[in-house]
């Protein structure tokens, strides 16, 4: 058997990290198994759907590149063929009309919770004689559920599941205005499509023993499935958009690289060991949905913000530097002059989180900065810093072999002659030429600030130094 498997979201919202999540055991299943990974965009809800919503799914998936075998194929081009099975369905007495008024249901469903009883359509169509109709009237399409026995099939993750065909109702599967409805449309497509492996969140559960029934009716084979628990917040409590149930673009937007969120969300529910890190071949090689648990599990930011830093210091620089672009040009920093942002990378992923976070902390490396970081100027530009800063630039206005190593030395000779530790000319000189107190080695930060920027620095912090002394 070729396994098939098949992402589907609903385009109501954009892609949050539930989706994802799903779209992601999706397409590890069908690479680890060589299949095919269907992309398929449910939108048969015309009131809800939008264009921009389609558009944000597609972005997210391209984004994390979990890249489609087949589609996306959208539900409103095959409405043609959810009538012709429609129609095979009323013609051989496996679906029925329902002429029942709002009024009759409301009052139905009252009556139900009054006493207790199951909620659902109570059959009052489900025999009319071809006399007792008129098709003139507002009507829609009811499949037929078996009244007796039971749907059993076992879950890939949750294990056998068992509901009995009582519990069940006739439920809808074409609008008045002719529209199919979901439950109808994903068994006509998940048959049509070849689908094998059923892979959604539990939320689906209860619609699996509809879906089969149908599948039965139609004489299709059944696809295996697999329900996937929830996501909850760290606080144990349903994810919502204060917990990070935003649209996946969002976290690029934040500056997350795409490995480390799927790195992270492939543990969200799945583990191999105490293994925390994984790379793509990683993961499709030891992805099983067998290991997937069957408890939700919860989001946990910080946790997320670990991974990111460990992807940017250990995926290749040209990578990350890719995916920084998008964040310099949102932050409006240029980098073609100067250090290769690609040397800066591994420097100074240690002291942020987030692509995001990177482009202040690199932006003195190719722009002057404004104003000096208010407790490191307190602390490290005193008057009793002067002497060391110009003596500093004295010797960094020789110097033409602008290097680290040479630029170290100089500093060390400037502490020698003024017989000061390295600290007191050291830190001075960092919070003049950064401004503020924390950077790479100081020698390497000298070599690609580059020497006219350098004594530039160095003057605005002598000048900053004599005002705050004038003014004491």
């Amino acid at each position: 058997m070729t396994v098939k498997t098949r992402f589907a979201p609903s385009p109501t919202g954009y892609l949050h990290v539930g989706g994802a999540r799903t779209a992601l055991y999706c397409w590890l299943y069908a690479k680890k198994t060589e299949g095919q990974f269907v992309l398929r965009i449910e939108d048969t809800d015309r009131e809800r759907s939008t264009d921009e919503s389609v558009q944000a799914i597609l972005d997210g998936m391209e984004w994390l590149g979990l890249a489609h075998d087949e589609g996306p194929f959208y539900q409103t081009q095959r409405f043609d063929r959810y009538a012709e099975v429609r129609d095979e369905l009323l013609a051989e007495s496996k679906a029925y009309r329902c002429y029942c008024s709002k009024e009759r249901l409301d009052e139905l469903r009252e009556q139900q919770m009054t006493n207790k009883q199951n909620i659902g359509y109570d059959g009052h169509c489900r025999n009319l004689s071809d006399a007792e109709q008129d098709l003139s009237k507002p009507h829609v399409i009811r499949f037929k559920n078996p009244l007796e026995g039971a749907v059993v099939f076992d879950d890939l993750i949750k294990g056998q599941i068992s509901v009995n065909n009582s519990e069940l109702d006739d439920l809808i599967i074409a609008r008045t205005d002719g529209t199919p409805t979901y439950n109808f449309t994903v068994v006509v497509d998940d048959l049509d499509m070849g689908i094998s492996h059923v892979i959604r969140g539990d939320d689906h559960v209860n619609n699996t023993p509809r879906q089969i029934n149908m599948i039965d009716a139609v004489g299709g084979q059944q696809p295996l499935f697999a329900h996937v628990p929830m996501i909850l917040g760290d606080d144990g409590k349903r994810l919502s958009k204060r917990h990070g149930a935003v649209s996946v673009m969002q976290y690029r937007d934040e500056g997350y690289l795409p490995q480390a969120l799927l790195n992270y969300l492939v543990r969200l529910g799945w583990s191999h060991g105490d293994q925390e890190v994984f790379s793509h071949e990683e993961m499709i090689e030891l992805f099983d949905l067998k290991d997937v648990n069957r408890a939700p599990s919860a989001f946990n930011t910080d946790k997320l913000n670990w991974l990111n830093q460990q992807y940017m210091k250990s995926l290749p620089t040209e990578e990350v530097a890719k995916h920084l672009q998008w964040h310099l040009n949102e932050q409006g920093l240029d980098v073609s002059k100067g250090v290769s942002v690609e040397l800066l990378i591994p420097e100074m992923a240690e002291r942020v989180k987030t692509l995001k976070e990177l482009v202040p902390a690199i932006r003195y490396f190719y722009q002057d900065y404004e104003d000096f970081d208010a407790k490191a100027a307190k602390k490290h530009l005193r008057p009793v810093a002067r002497q060391p800063l110009e003596l500093a630039k004295e010797k960094f206005v020789g110097e033409d072999n602008w290097n680290a190593d040479k630029l170290h030395a100089l500093v060390n000779a400037t502490a020698e002659e003024l017989e000061l530790g390295m600290g007191k000319v050291g830190m001075p000189l960092r919070v003049a030429i950064t401004g503020a107190g924390m950077s790479p080695d100081l020698g390497v930060t000298l070599e690609w600030i580059g020497k006219d920027a350098v004594l530039r620095r160095i003057d605005k912090a002598l000048k900053f130094i004599a005002e705050r002394e004038a003014n004491s």
